[in-house]
């Protein structure tokens, strides 16, 4: 198979990076050590403890382009030169100050940016919670009426939205919204659908986030498509498995409610795959945006376009996987002449240590995908002639 090929896979590492990211997958893929890890980070962040540079050494540098973007901008250029295209985000999120949030827009302005100047970054991407309170989002999601205080708020966070989402437009830069938790979602999902009717008539630049591990999101998708057609404007499609299924699943728990959560893995590739064959079948009416590290799912993908005649560097369809994670297949599609976009967050380690520990956490509930990692990274280092212990 393609993605067996761990030369060109690995083909951006040294032999010290490779060796960083297997002793830190071993550890990772420890359900307990990464429970009790994720505590300690909470607990350094609160309470500001001066241990950040362990941080910084390991889970940091494996995950995320640097602390300032001329860091990422240098790992962006070299991921370049290998065909590999990214994204970069200024990861924050879950803001309560005015004064942050407005930072939060500074920064996703100066993405837009310098994301316009090079190739290399073809996409930008925010998350709508580090534009406004996470409580205000939830109120306004569960149908609340907003106070009078909370309306003016609520428009502050439509504004700084707005004017990201305006400002790629005028520079002609695609930009991705994401997807959050479940109970914040439905206030997200009407400012991405809001946005793609405003900007979204001639070309493609606002992409919204569909999480397939949720139950309802194939009746979301199909809804949403028809009203596209019915109002005229086109969509785009991150379309993902989900990444807080551990926080979601806790929460019904505890309220004591049916989780929105798929009951299986199976079922949500079930459903991933009901999903990609919608957008595929109205490819000339949407983009795909396929962010997966399932290596059925893209095969799935590629076979499609092939047979279909479609090139490997067909317009419409992007694939993405996170830095730091699935290299064999975003550097073997790459050097096939797919379009390949790597997901690269960067800024204070304090801002991205909940990005981290769900970073952290998905690898060691999806152990297949880890021991799949692991597995490939003692490969290449075979293949160099280096010991592995």
């Amino acid at each position: 198979m393609i993605f067996n090929n761990t030369k060109q896979a690995y083909i951006h590492k040294t032999d010290k990076e490779l060796y960083r990211a297997l002793y830190l997958f071993r550890i990772i893929s420890n359900k307990r050590i990464v429970f009790f890890g994720s505590k300690i980070a909470q607990f350094t962040l609160r309470y500001r403890l001066p241990i950040i540079g362990l941080f910084k050494h390991t889970i940091f540098k494996q995950f995320c382009g640097g602390l300032k973007k001329e860091d990422s901008i240098k790992l962006v250029n070299r991921l370049d030169k290998m065909g590999v295209k990214s994204y970069m985000h200024y990861a924050s999120e879950h803001q309560n100050s005015e004064s942050d949030m407005d930072i939060n827009v500074a920064k996703t302005i100066e993405t837009i940016s310098f994301s316009k100047n090079t190739s290399a970054l073809p996409f930008t991407v925010f998350k709508p919670t580090s534009f406004g309170s996470f409580s205000l989002f939830e109120k306004k999601s569960s149908g609340v009426a907003l106070d009078f205080k909370e309306t003016e708020s609520w428009n502050r966070v439509i504004k700084r939205i707005q004017k990201c989402c305006s400002y790629a437009n005028k520079l002609n830069v695609r930009i991705l919204i994401d997807a959050e938790e479940s109970w914040v979602q439905d206030a997200i999902d009407e400012i991405s659908e809001d946005m793609m009717k405003t900007f979204n008539h001639k070309k493609t630049l606002i992409f919204t986030t569909v999480q397939l591990y949720r139950k309802d999101r194939l009746k979301y998708l199909d809804n949403l498509f028809k009203r596209s057609v019915k109002k005229k404007f086109k969509i785009g499609i991150k379309l993902v498995r989900g990444a807080y299924i551990e926080k979601e699943n806790k929460r019904s728990l505890d309220l004591g409610v049916s989780s929105k959560i798929c009951n299986s893995k199976t079922a949500t590739d079930k459903n991933f795959n009901i999903a990609l064959d919608y957008i595929l079948k109205r490819i000339k009416e949407c983009e795909l945006f396929l962010g997966s590290h399932n290596e059925k799912s893209v095969i799935k993908v590629t076979d499609w376009m092939k047979k279909n005649n479609l090139p490997n560097n067909y317009s419409k369809i992007w694939f993405s996987q996170l830095y730091g994670m699935a290299d064999h297949i975003s550097f073997n599609l790459a050097s096939k002449g797919y379009q390949v976009v790597k997901y690269i967050p960067y800024g204070p380690i304090k801002e991205v240590i909940p990005y981290l520990i769900r970073r952290a956490q998905e690898n060691s509930s999806v152990s297949s995908q880890t021991s799949r990692e692991l597995y490939l990274i003692r490969k290449e280092l075979k293949r160099r002639s280096i010991k592995v212990i």
